[in-house]
């Protein structure tokens, strides 16, 4: 009988194949107390499993393929760079100074740690970079027990899926090289590492499957339905046929979708759509031109902060990132948001952390964002120093984070303009910006007739929104099947953003313009219904880009406003399906 587990959809398609189990080398872990004056033997076994962890990496970065998405070098880097981050060396070192565990328990243990660390963090992005310590830790403990690589080699007739606790994306190569079809992990989230490759990959695969590797069996066959988050574990020979031709149609839709990636994205009543990219790192705007993106509608810079203790990057290595994307881009509007960062999230481990304790109550509504700019100006000038040089080359918007206050307007431009003067005094000349500001939260959207006077453009971060709207944490496993997109509460704020945006006269004396950056951007049912509503501006992860494209193709803006106004005018359940049905129909 059939065996079916569902888990998080994060990249397309449908995968048939024999299982392959990848078993972590956590599980495998020994644990004893070395003996008195071994210790710093010990302490030379972890620096060795360090330095050969590294040698990979590198090895494996120096043979990646013309052709392999710009995110795995970028993710191999980060990797590289968590080796060498004092809560992986120093501390594990520390575990086995101080109580002579053996180097893999010791890594074990510095790993409850950092993860403990990571799950009081608010932002789900951020808070699934735990996986890239994880992963990271993971390569060391094969090293120290001397496996390293993914499979040692997997061969045979039938097409291979991969079902692993998780992987790593210097592992994922094993796909480009068309070892396996598609994978499943216990762990994981539609922002973590593997789930970004997997997308630019174009890989069936599905994460978050909790048990999955504990309860498929290796050789079982398998189903991977990538567009709905579901496996089947030893399907009928009828399931397994329908499968196969589903995945047949699905491969002949991509390749449809590729002929979009030149066509102008104009709606059947003629209204010119904005397709924009979220990217992460500089090399992702390789695959932002690829997908035919109208430019960047938000870079975020977290990664640039992440991981290094108190070697925050300076104004010149802040520079040259942004340099990188706003010449890469070739002329095509660049946003940038400013750190989004803070409490929930520290830069100084050792400043903000206590033996993993967690020194604030709520990060969620601590000091985070452009609160925890504003109060360090000194670390935001350098910042904003480095944008507006990075201005001077090309268009660049500066988009500012979580901002609800009047003041936090103020002082925002007040640090804006001290940047611009430390320019000039040190002789160069800031370049042009526009500056806008992010929604994310409903006292946001009331302050909106200040904001638009001031700021240039407005861009909706529908994730948060829908959190802090609706008081829900979607990580919270008890309450994430109450983080609802489509709850009436949420529509009426985006709603009113869009249509408050479109109505006034900012500073300039025109209509300011709005774009949403959250993931109900990139979701094609929801782009009618987001067209109706007014938007026209999209910003979402590139492999995202031609699907909500064909959808706009399809659409007529002028038959979509009614019905969209029908939605939102529904507040039971049953009344709004009834409204979107028709409206997606």
């Amino acid at each position: 009988m059939a065996l079916q587990m569902f888990g998080i959809p994060v990249s397309r398609g449908v995968a048939v194949g024999r299982a392959v189990l990848i078993s972590s080398a956590r599980l495998d872990v020994a644990h004893y107390f070395v003996d008195p004056g071994q210790e710093e033997a010990e302490v030379n076994r972890l620096r060795a499993a360090r330095s050969a962890v590294r040698a990979e990496l590198q090895t494996l970065q120096s043979e990646l393929p013309a052709d392999a998405p710009p995110e795995l070098a970028a993710f191999m880097d980060v990797h590289m760079m968590l080796l060498d981050d004092p809560q992986i060396g120093r501390e594990t070192a520390g575990w086995i100074r101080r109580r002579r565990y053996n180097a893999e328990w010791a890594l074990t243990a510095q790993l409850d740690v950092i993860a403990r660390s990571f799950d009081d963090m608010d932002d789900s992005y951020l808070r699934e970079r735990k996986a890239d310590v994880e992963q990271v830790v993971e390569r060391l403990l094969r090293a120290l027990q001397g496996t390293q690589g993914l499979t040692g080699g997997v061969h045979g007739g039938d097409d291979l899926v991969l079902v692993a606790h998780d992987i790593a994306p210097a592992d994922m190569m094993q796909f480009k090289q068309g070892v396996f079809r598609g994978f499943v992990t216990d762990i994981g989230g539609k922002t973590s590492h593997t789930a970004i490759v997997a997308r630019s990959l174009d890989i069936p695969a599905v994460v978050g499957a909790r048990e999955a590797s504990r309860l498929i069996r290796q050789d079982d066959w398998v189903i991977i339905d990538g567009d709905n988050g579901l496996l089947i574990v030893d399907p009928s020979p009828a399931i397994v046929d329908d499968y196969r031709v589903r995945k047949q149609e699905s491969e002949l839709s991509r390749q449809r979708l590729l002929r979009l990636r030149n066509t102008p994205a104009r709606t059947l009543d003629g209204q010119t759509i904005e397709l924009l990219a979220n990217i992460e790192l500089p090399d992702d705007c390789d695959t932002a031109l690829v997908a035919g993106a109208a430019g960047i509608g938000l870079f975020r810079t977290e990664f640039l902060f992440m991981n290094r203790g108190r070697n925050l990057p300076g104004e010149d290595e802040q520079f040259e990132a942004y340099r990188r994307v706003v010449q890469t881009m070739g002329g095509k509007p660049v946003t940038i948001r400013t750190i989004d960062i803070g409490a929930d999230k520290p830069l100084d481990a050792d400043q903000d952390y206590r033996d993993g304790e967690f020194t604030h109550l709520n990060p969620a509504l601590g000091l985070r964002a452009i609160r925890y700019s504003l109060s360090d100006p000194a670390m935001f000038r350098v910042q904003l120093r480095a944008l507006l040089r990075a201005a001077a080359l090309g268009p660049l918007r500066i988009l500012v984070p979580m901002l609800a206050h009047a003041r936090e307007l103020r002082q925002t431009f007040e640090q804006l303009e001290l940047a611009r003067a430390e320019l000039r005094a040190a002789g160069t000349e800031p370049g042009p910006v526009e500056v806008g500001v992010m929604i994310e939260v409903p006292g946001a959207v009331l302050m909106l007739p200040l904001f638009l006077r001031h700021f240039d453009f407005i861009s909706v971060g529908t994730n948060d929104l829908v959190q802090y709207t609706l008081a829900i944490d979607r990580a919270d496993e008890s309450v994430a099947e109450l983080y609802d997109p489509l709850h009436p509460a949420v529509l009426q704020l985006l709603a009113q953003t869009i249509s408050l945006s479109h109505a006034a006269h900012g500073w300039k004396g025109r209509p300011v313009h709005v774009s949403v950056c959250g993931e109900m951007a990139g979701d094609p049912q929801l782009t009618r219904l987001l067209l109706g509503m007014g938007l026209r501006s999209f910003s979402m992860h590139p492999a995202q880009i031609l699907r909500v494209k064909q959808e706009i193709l399809r659409a007529d803006c002028s038959r979509l406003a009614p019905l969209a106004q029908a939605v939102l005018g529904e507040f039971e359940p049953e009344g709004q399906a009834r409204a979107l049905a028709t409206l997606t129909g």
